[in-house]
């Protein structure tokens, strides 16, 4: 196990090819792709395709990163940073099983994220995208301490620009 952070109920650790049943059920849920613009996995092997192909933390040293609780050891879903090379800026994105919602997961474990970027590796800015009527996320980026700064397209759908920055 790859552990990257440690929150009070959960610990976040790299994705590994062994996730593919859950990224398979966490995108087969219609509710929980609602707001992304992502589609659910053909199958199984479909979500382990994109797992073997996903190396962000070896070109860019982090990711997305699964989401795991402590005490029992279940999958909740992710949360983490991605690099986008080509508007050179990191992005935090969480998803979660439906069952978890509403439990203040995403809350405390992008807060995490948001830590581990400035304090970890030294990012001075760390942006946050949603779709406009996705009001559950805007509110956890709004409580982890973003702030708005514009309207935007997102996904092909009205879309909310948040960041937060530090100086270094």
């Amino acid at each position: 196990m790859n552990q990257i952070l440690e929150t009070s109920r959960c610990y976040l650790r790299q994705l590994t090819i062994d996730d593919a049943t859950h990224f398979y059920e966490l995108n087969s849920d219609p509710e929980v792709i609602k707001y992304t613009g992502d589609k659910a996995f053909d199958s199984i092997k479909s979500a382990q395709q994109f797992l073997e192909n996903y190396n962000p933390y070896q070109e860019y040293g982090y990711g997305r990163w699964a989401v795991i609780d402590k005490k029992t050891n279940e999958f909740l879903g992710w949360c983490g940073l991605k690099y986008s090379p080509e508007l050179n800026e990191t992005d935090l994105g969480f998803r979660f099983f439906k069952k978890y919602w509403n439990q203040g997961y995403a809350t405390e474990t992008a807060k995490s994220c948001l830590e581990y970027g400035f304090n970890q590796l030294n990012l001075t800015k760390i942006v946050g995208r949603a779709m406009e009527a996705n009001l559950a996320s805007v509110k956890v980026l709004e409580k982890i301490g973003m702030t708005f700064v514009k309207k935007c397209e997102f996904e092909l759908h009205d879309g909310v620009l948040y960041q937060i920055t530090i100086d270094n």
